[in-house]
């Protein structure tokens, strides 16, 4: 990693009080007036912050291709202002900004010529204000920065309550409003309900087919699921069935594609246990996720929605694995058109024709199949998945590190859980599993 955790942590608040400032300063010369656009108290625009370190920790090794870091600077930005609107709007039921009458605009969410703003200030962070900072923080005393930087982020976490607190009370009280409201409504209709409320029940036993069909009616109407329907629609039930039967079928799909095109049987799991590719669970979840309110849109959109989704989805797994894994565990290199050996342009293509299989033609019949499974069955397996795979995933963790470990240093495991990992995931094991992982200081000692 180019910056250590201490200078990413400064990078978050020199940024959010610099996006903050701009954010106020935009205000004032719209509407002549002070407004502080944030959603803490204090002079802090997280956003922006969050946008400095991904800068700093995805596209510090592009800042010699001034190209791709303008155009990978964007995206990223594209990416958090969408999942940043999208998050605060459904927590809040409130946007916090709104592009809609922008001409080059996304869902509100996203301007289009903004985007092109936050590319020339990804390439001004990463090539002048980043190295500027390290060089300025270093002049400053380790125990005085960690000092303040340990204040800072009390007060962030305490200002980040209080705020939450705040709106979460103003939601209660604008609904106990609503539901005032709507009782003195419901005393002014009592009186006609009386009156046709027998014609009403007369009607329906008379017809009881027209009592189905209007509540089956209302249920689709307003998007709610029959008490009978486990995981209806895009929830959170059936986004976890998702993932557990992409990553089974994603792993099943490239080891067949490596028997076919290399002549033998290869593992292409990402966990120990199990035969699950965590990259297509989690791509299919991400698919499903932004993608599924445009599922009935024509095959072009979802394709180039898809080739931008899966390139930044596979740039980020890849800096990913080597950063908290020290391994890569794909390398492109040798393909044209890739960045960096981390994804290639035929291979952004192919996220885009799995963004149009699955919405079009997978993903309606999985969900259909879900949807049929028991409702408290369904709940049950819900949890039970993911507490497996929280597990899975964090043993994984454990002996990908502790097999990072034996190749730097052979000693004797230290501790129980080390001695534990070594007698259950050796290094022939370890091998066998993950086959393609290279460690990046064996990639480094080749290279020299």
């Amino acid at each position: 990693m180019a910056y250590s955790i201490y200078q990413l942590f400064w990078f978050f608040f020199i940024y959010s009080i610099a996006g903050w400032c701009a954010g106020v300063a935009a205000a004032a010369l719209r509407k002549h007036s002070f407004i502080n656009t944030g959603f803490l108290g204090l002079p802090l625009c997280p956003a922006y912050g969050v946008a400095g370190i991904v800068f700093a920790v995805f596209l510090t090794e592009l800042r010699d291709t001034l190209f791709f870091l303008f155009v990978w600077g964007a995206v990223l930005s594209a990416f958090i202002t969408f999942v940043t609107g999208f998050l605060l709007e459904r927590i809040f039921h409130r946007k916090w900004w709104d592009f809609t009458r922008h001409r080059f605009q996304f869902e509100g969410y996203i301007s289009v010529p903004l985007l092109a703003v936050w590319g020339v200030l990804a390439v001004v962070c990463v090539r002048v204000v980043n190295p500027l900072l390290a060089r300025l923080l270093g002049l400053i005393p380790r125990i005085a920065g960690e000092t303040a930087l340990l204040i800072a982020l009390i007060l962030l976490g305490l200002d980040f309550l209080l705020s939450l607190f705040s709106v979460l009370q103003l939601r209660f009280r604008i609904r106990r409003l609503n539901e005032l409201e709507e009782d003195f409504r419901n005393i002014s209709t009592n009186f006609g309900n009386a009156i046709t409320g027998r014609l009403q029940r007369r009607m329906m036993k008379a017809y009881p087919n027209l009592q189905v069909e209007q509540i089956a009616k209302a249920y689709w109407e307003k998007k709610e699921a029959p008490p009978s329907v486990f995981a209806f629609g895009c929830c959170f039930h059936k986004l976890v069935w998702l993932f557990f039967i992409a990553a089974f079928l994603g792993d099943l799909i490239e080891t067949v594609f490596c028997r076919f095109s290399m002549g033998f049987w290869m593992s292409r799991s990402s966990l120990v246990w199990g035969a699950f590719s965590v990259v297509w669970g989690l791509g299919a979840v991400l698919l499903t996720a932004a993608l599924y309110k445009y599922k009935d849109q024509r095959e072009g959109k979802i394709f180039f929605a898809g080739t931008v989704l899966g390139g930044v989805y596979e740039y980020m797994c890849s800096v990913f694995t080597e950063l908290v894994f020290g391994a890569i565990f794909w390398d492109y290199s040798h393909l044209p058109f890739n960045l960096g050996g981390r994804i290639n342009l035929l291979f952004c293509f192919f996220w885009g024709f799995a963004a149009v299989a699955w919405l079009k033609g997978i993903y309606p019949r999985l969900s259909g199949l879900i949807e049929k499974i028991p409702p408290r069955v369904g709940k049950i397996g819900t949890w039970v998945l993911v507490v497996f795979l929280v597990s899975d995933m964090a043993v994984s963790s454990l002996a990908l590190g502790r097999y990072h470990q034996r190749q730097i240093d052979p000693a004797p495991p230290a501790g129980a859980v080390a001695l534990w990992l070594d007698r259950c995931f050796p290094n022939e094991r370890m091998e066998r599993i993950y086959p393609n992982a290279k460690l990046v200081e064996e990639l480094d000692r080749e290279e020299k």
